[in-house]
């Protein structure tokens, strides 16, 4: 399911059971590893996902100011994964169960899923260009323009992300074979073709992210700043978990399409084509998990949404205490009130 999408997922497991049956080369196991695994940890994924995300867009929304470019890239970012997220129930049941959700569900999902992808990895980087800007030229404000300039970055990303995710609705379709049904790609070509797509789109961002984290942390070791390290610490882990969750698996898928077009050595041999689906499982497991850490990373280790999460919880804590005082002396005067009425 991914970017490669489904070829990620929906094509992965079209490949994989398409080619377990072959004695030449069993993947049975294979098999069973995914099916028990991947809808396991998608369902933990979705779940952090929703609550993170939602959190994110509720303090966003309740607390916050969108005027300001920050808060809407971040509103859109979270947006953005929580898209990406409501493809992964499905693909958690393919892998059970094999696609039972109809063609027009198997297309709208996949390019549902495209679209939170792309969206996610350039507002990414969007974000990291904005913060670049306001460390190296912090006196240079947008000004009043600021809100028409996130406004307009916002609807072009989206408009870019749609299009790049235009062919799943177009060449993703249900298909049988044996007793299984598989959304995937009609076509090869454009199966190894999405793959490129999201490898390219994968180094230009992170080149990007790395250049500008760069140009940051070289302002930032320059300055006096009393909360240089902690910053420098805090990009540092950004770019770093931003790398090793997506870097392995766009690796991996790009190895893939070398099986998937075949006759390559040693991308033909046996061991070799189990090994690659294998690293495809896990590396996608963890790519796909950054949706879930981007609240984490990009909007809860600032103090001010931190202080926004304690102040609601708060409020929500005192309103059930007093929903619960109030049930509870409403049962005492309704017990005080039988009582009465016996004698």
């Amino acid at each position: 399911m991914a970017a490669s999408g489904e070829d990620l997922d929906a094509n992965s497991t079209y490949d994989y059971n398409y080619d377990y049956s072959d004695e030449i080369c069993n993947k049975t196991e294979l098999i069973k590893f995914g099916a028990v695994l991947t809808p396991v940890f998608f369902w933990i994924v979705i779940m952090l996902s929703l609550l993170g995300n939602t959190l994110v867009l509720v303090i966003l929304i309740k607390y916050e100011n969108l005027k300001s470019l920050t808060n809407i890239f971040i509103f859109n970012l979270a947006l953005s994964d929580l898209i990406f997220t409501f493809g992964l129930p499905f693909w958690a049941s393919y892998h059970i169960s094999g696609w039972t959700f109809g063609n027009v569900t198997c297309s709208a999902v996949s390019f549902i899923f495209y679209t939170g992808f792309y969206s996610s990895i350039m507002f990414l980087t969007i974000m990291t260009i904005h913060r670049c800007l306001a460390v190296v030229r912090p006196l240079s404000d947008l000004g009043s323009t600021r809100v028409c300039y996130g406004f307009v970055s916002s609807v072009i990303i989206w408009n870019v992300s749609f299009l790049a995710a235009a062919p799943a609705l177009t060449f993703v379709t249900v298909e049988k074979n044996r007793d299984t049904m598989y959304c995937e790609f009609t076509d090869k070509n454009w199966k190894i073709g999405s793959i490129y797509e999201q490898n390219v789109c994968f180094i230009l961002s992170l080149s990007i992210i790395s250049f500008c984290y760069i140009v940051i942390l070289l302002k930032l070791l320059r300055s006096r700043s009393h909360t240089r390290y902690r910053t420098v610490k805090l990009i540092f882990t950004i770019v770093v978990v931003f790398f090793l969750g997506w870097a392995p698996y766009n690796v991996v898928i790009f190895l893939k399409s070398l099986t998937d077009i075949g006759g390559i050595p040693p991308f033909n041999d046996c061991a070799v084509s189990k090994g690659v689906d294998y690293a495809f499982y896990v590396c996608r497991l963890i790519a796909f998990s950054h949706c879930c850490l981007n609240p984490v990373f990009y909007v809860f280790v600032g103090v001010k949404f931190r202080n926004h999460l304690k102040k609601m919880l708060k409020k929500l804590w005192l309103r059930q205490n007093s929903l619960d005082n109030s049930q509870r002396n409403s049962r005492v005067i309704h017990s005080s009130g039988e009582e009465l009425s016996i004698y």
